[in-house]
Parts: C-alpha cells; structure tokens; sequence
C-alpha cells in the first residue's frame, strides 16, 4: 500500500517561503505525483504535478501559482518537494500530497500552510 506522509508547513508572512515535502514508501518515480490545497468552506484543488519518469516527468502548475512554486522529485530519498516563495494570504489552506497510479488516487494526511498578511 502506498503511504505518504507531508511536512514543511507552517505559519509564513505574505512574500515569506515554504518548502512543502512529500515522503513515500517504496519508490514513486515510475507514477505522476503533485500537490493540492484545500481551503476551509471550498474544493481541493490542484495546485502542481510531476509527471512519472515513463511519462517525461513534465511539470505543471495552476495559473494561481505559476511562477511562485515549483515541483522537484529527489528519486534517491523518494520525495516529492514543493517549493514555495512570494507567498500570499489566498495560499492558504491544507497540502496534500497526491500519487496517481492508473486511476486509483493516494493522499497524504495533509500539511498546513497559513500566510499572515
């Protein structure tokens, strides 16, 4: 079973960073994995993914944060990283961690991130 386990979260001031990291059991670079965030009252949405090695490992990001963030993979530590700068209020909200392996979806519990303004 696929465990994944987020950390790096906290407590930032507006323009202030945060490097959000995903730990995985087993190795995870042969699938797609990315980040999204929920808010309190609103959906979970997607904020960046890599894809998997067989895949290209093509990065994306929402229009919200492009520029802002950026997705790495270290394969050696079976991490995902999300690095976060330029932060604003509206970031705020829960990380979560995704893998995607055909079209079952695995989540992390989960990271908070809140941006004083």
């Amino acid at each position: 079973q696929v465990q994944l386990v987020e950390s790096g979260g906290g407590l930032v001031q507006a323009g202030g960073s945060l490097r959000l990291s995903c730990a995985a059991s087993g190795r995870t670079f042969s699938y797609d994995m990315g980040w999204y965030r929920q808010a309190p009252g609103k959906e979970r949405e997607f904020v960046a993914t890599i894809r998997g090695s067989w895949n290209g490992g093509s990065t994306f990001y929402a229009d919200s944060v492009k520029g802002r963030v950026t997705i790495s993979r270290d394969n050696a530590k079976n991490t995902v990283v999300l690095q976060m700068n330029s932060l604003k209020p509206e970031d705020t909200a829960i990380y979560y961690c995704n893998l995607r392996r055909g079209n079952v979806d695995y989540w992390g519990q989960g990271t908070q991130v809140t941006v004083s303004s």
